[in-house]
């Protein structure tokens, strides 16, 4: 079920998530209400490319532990669904459990507004709502960032970001600042992992919206809002572990119809999976 596995060794590798671009296409208007098609790929590559490194030697991490807490800060909702296809961008060494973010301690994020269409701070909000929900995982807002997009982005920026991990980089962008945009892909999504006491661990990401495609879904009214919301909604859900299905009933299936924009059972179960890692208290 998974589309990427991670080495299992001891201490720390950076690595990094495969991107999921997030295409789209809309079919020819007719007099009837615009029925948008969405259609998603997965990536050839990897999204911010592996480097083996030695924290404690070439690139210093932040201290460990940072905002930890000994318990999960909440958990997916009682009756949660647990069958259902989902696939993970990574795994475990065992091939079969989720490399994910701790649940013990929030996700930081910031937005590089640079291009964001207007009602863009809604869809992040609902979207944010959505993933938070299902998971259990906590998002918290650290404000804007002038940070642009790069898939070789660094997980550590003290200088920018104080000494943590830096905070997830959501940015509005173009296919002519970030090429992975191109053709008719619009939304991408990853992050980096790092691995601690033989378990891999995602520590921060990046979601590349592409500012022009959302603002034009948004003027094609309510259809085209919902569509938005669903790219977003599955941006997000990548860049906390979920790939890819075959299922057309589901949200991370390559191709989406108008009428499945919302998380649908198999979402839901590997959004619960995602949310119910370890904590990582060493990192």
């Amino acid at each position: 079920m998974s589309e990427g596995t991670s080495p299992g060794v001891d201490e720390p590798v950076w690595l990094s998530g495969p991107a999921a671009p997030h295409r789209w296409r809309t079919p020819r208007r007719s007099r009837l209400p615009v029925s948008l098609l969405v259609v998603l790929a997965v990536v050839l590559g990897s999204w911010l490319g592996v480097r083996l490194l030695a924290p404690e030697l070439l690139h210093p991490g932040p201290p460990a532990g940072y905002e930890e807490q000994p318990l999960p800060l909440g958990e997916p909702p009682l009756g949660h669904p647990t069958d259902g296809p989902y696939s993970f961008m990574q795994t475990q060494a065992d091939g079969v459990t989720p490399v994910a973010y701790s649940p013990c301690r929030p996700i930081h994020y910031v937005v590089r507004p640079d291009g964001e269409p207007a009602g863009g701070d809604g869809l992040l909000a609902t979207a944010l709502a959505r993933i938070s929900q299902a998971s259990g995982l906590q998002f918290v807002a650290d404000g804007t960032t002038e940070e642009p997009p790069n898939k070789d982005r660094a997980p550590y920026q003290p200088q920018r970001y104080g000494n943590r991990w830096a905070p997830v980089l959501i940015a509005w962008s173009t296919p002519a600042e970030t090429p992975e945009l191109s053709g008719d892909v619009a939304g991408n999504a990853g992050s980096a992992s790092v691995v601690s006491g033989g378990t891999s661990f995602y520590v921060t990401g990046e979601v590349v919206l592409r500012g022009p495609t959302i603002a034009q879904l948004l003027a094609d009214g309510p259809n085209g809002q919902a569509v938005a919301e669903g790219i977003v909604t599955h941006e997000l859900a990548h860049l906390v572990g979920l790939g890819h299905v075959s299922d057309p009933g589901e949200l991370m299936n390559p191709t989406a119809q108008l009428t499945q924009t919302y998380l649908a059972h198999g979402d839901l179960a590997g959004l619960a999976r995602v949310g119910s890692g370890p904590c990582a208290p060493r990192l």
